[in-house]
């Protein structure tokens, strides 16, 4: 789940990812951070979350790394084929 507040030229992005079973660990990557992992913080409901404050105006892809071993996508976000074939996220900010 993606949720975008825009406020000039910067927009707060939170992804959320829903609390399921076998999910002890989520992260992010994306193009933003050159596709550096970061981890996600867990609410008390499970869910997992991140806020990022990112330049409005462009398109920023990225994917889920949960439990350190399953890339997974947004199912809010656009799909992009990225260069290795495979589908990453996106979101148009």
């Amino acid at each position: 789940m993606i949720k975008l507040k825009k406020n000039g030229a910067k927009a707060w992005v939170t992804f959320t990812i829903k609390a399921k079973d076998g999910i002890e660990k989520a992260q992010i990557a994306g193009s933003w951070n050159e596709w550096k992992k970061e981890d996600l913080k867990q609410k008390k409901n499970g869910d997992f979350y991140i806020t990022k404050i990112l330049p409005v105006g462009q398109i920023y892809e990225f994917r889920y790394l949960l439990n350190s071993k399953e890339w997974a996508n947004d199912e809010d976000a656009i799909s992009v084929t990225n260069s290795f074939g495979s589908i990453n996220s996106a979101i148009e900010v």
